[in-house]
């Protein structure tokens, strides 16, 4: 992993930032937990602020020095930034060059020119499971949505047998697969190896999407039958291309950051000698930084170059990119600020006591407390973050693939019930005009079901491993 370690920077404090008992710890979690909820949904403020206040209310409820719970705080947040903040930026990057070249709408228009009226929930899936790969999780909502109000429009499908398969497909790209801001931040905590957690990840995504999409979209089809609503009228992007690149080459630059990423997990599986050189290439090659700024550099090419952008048009997009990244990264960052609090006020080693005494195996629990902050805080990767912090002692003992599995363990619970304390959740009833008993029968339920079938999977897988 690029950045250091948020362990690293916690190794050279030999003590807590506080000597409160197990109890006290326990009540100052739940109350820095309560107190970030009740700022986020209640005094609707936004997430950088409250997670920020959340970690100072935590250090005070455990009895930490102010200056101490501070140190640890910023530790935190410059530590998550400084490992992901780069990968964030040119993932933005490359979901603009995409979406603004057109190439979006050309992966888009070639699948569904292919695929039959009983194909179409699979052909949503793929399409959504393509685009989620580079592009943030509200990004990918952006740009899909109004692919699927228009295809539900145009074909007189139920919008939820369309855009279920279509929102399954990012939410779980979103939650288990890098180089997405969560998983990143997750293997960065975890000490985990990216190549084998990007394909274990790819191993869970496939059966959980086909469930959580196709499948359950029948359901969900009976349960909410609306059509798109007449109100929203698509906007589909560059239409005002004379060209846009090609489906073959939109879809080899989409995937070149994953292939060379896998390429790197394979040979340290094959080789396993860092001092070869082939290795020694792979490891540049594959490593997220280069494979994503390689990317990059190539989308410029294979999409603005041929949708005819000139080399000032590709400036402004690089550059318009990476405006609205800003208040993701002060969260991220801050996320991991109370990650990081968390740790040093000693919760970690109070949640390994209790795994002990417990007995519940460490994928478990890791799930389980991603799921107990997801519900109260209702973002994906805040819960992540918290969540990978939280488990750290319990990866150092495992092998590379499971704690893989750890980390996608995280991720899956970071997954479960989105409810109205997430944006996504407004983000998709307002798109679909739902009121908020529908939202919660589909895409709640959705949420959930990726949740819970991912854990089943990675279970299964851990058995194996």
């Amino acid at each position: 992993m690029t950045g250091l370690s948020v362990e690293m920077l916690a190794a050279d404090a030999v003590e807590p930032i506080t000597s409160a008992g197990n109890a006290q710890l326990g009540i100052a979690v739940l109350a820095g937990i309560a107190v970030i909820v009740l700022l986020i949904t209640k005094f609707k403020m936004h997430a950088f602020l409250a997670l920020t206040i959340g970690s100072l209310a935590l250090g005070s409820f455990a009895g930490a020095a102010p200056a101490k719970t501070i140190a640890s705080f910023t530790a935190g947040l410059g530590s998550t930034v400084a490992g992901v903040g780069v990968l964030i930026a040119l993932g933005a990057i490359l979901g603009k060059l995409l979406a603004d070249s057109g190439g979006a709408d050309q992966i888009v228009d070639t699948i569904l020119a292919r695929a039959s009226r009983r194909a179409m929930p699979w052909a949503m899936v793929l399409i959504a499971s393509i685009i989620g790969l580079p592009l943030f999780f509200e990004v990918g909502i952006v740009l899909m949505i109004p692919v699927v109000l228009l295809v539900a429009k145009r074909g007189n499908y139920s919008l939820m047998r369309i855009g279920i398969p279509a929102l399954a497909g990012l939410s779980v790209m979103h939650g288990l697969i890098p180089p997405h801001p969560g998983p990143l931040v997750a293997i960065d905590a975890l000490d985990a190896n990216l190549g084998v957690t990007l394909a274990l990840g790819v191993v869970v995504a496939i059966p959980t999407v086909i469930l959580a999409g196709p499948v359950f979209s029948r359901f969900a089809a009976r349960w909410v039958d609306i059509k798109a609503p007449e109100n929203m009228v698509p906007q589909r992007p560059a239409e005002d291309l004379d060209r846009r690149p090609s489906f073959g080459a939109t879809l080899a630059t989409i995937l070149l950051p994953v292939v060379l990423m896998l390429v790197k997990a394979l040979v340290e599986i094959v080789v396993d000698d860092p001092e070869q050189g082939v290795q020694q290439v792979t490891d540049v090659i594959g490593s997220p930084l280069i494979a994503l700024l390689t990317a990059v550099v190539v989308a410029m090419f294979t999409l603005g170059r041929a949708a005819g952008f000139t080399k000032g048009r590709l400036s402004t997009t690089v550059e318009k990119s990476l405006v609205p990244i800003a208040g993701v990264l002060l969260i991220v960052g801050a996320g991991g600020g109370f990650k990081q609090t968390l740790i040093d006020a000693g919760v970690g080693q109070m949640i390994l006591d209790l795994s002990e005494s417990w007995s519940i195996p460490a994928l478990l629990l890791g799930w389980l407390i991603a799921v107990a902050i997801r519900l109260a805080t209702g973002s994906a990767t805040v819960a992540t973050i918290s969540a990978a912090g939280l488990v750290a002692p319990l990866a150092a003992d495992m092998s590379t693939s499971h704690v893989a599995l750890l980390v996608l363990a995280v991720g899956a619970g970071s997954l479960f019930f989105s409810h109205v304390n997430d944006a996504g959740f407004w983000l998709v009833k307002e798109y679909f005009g739902m009121d908020v008993g529908q939202t919660v029968k589909t895409w709640s339920v959705m949420e959930t079901i990726i949740s819970v079938v991912s854990l089943i999977f990675i279970l299964l897988l851990s058995l194996v491993l």
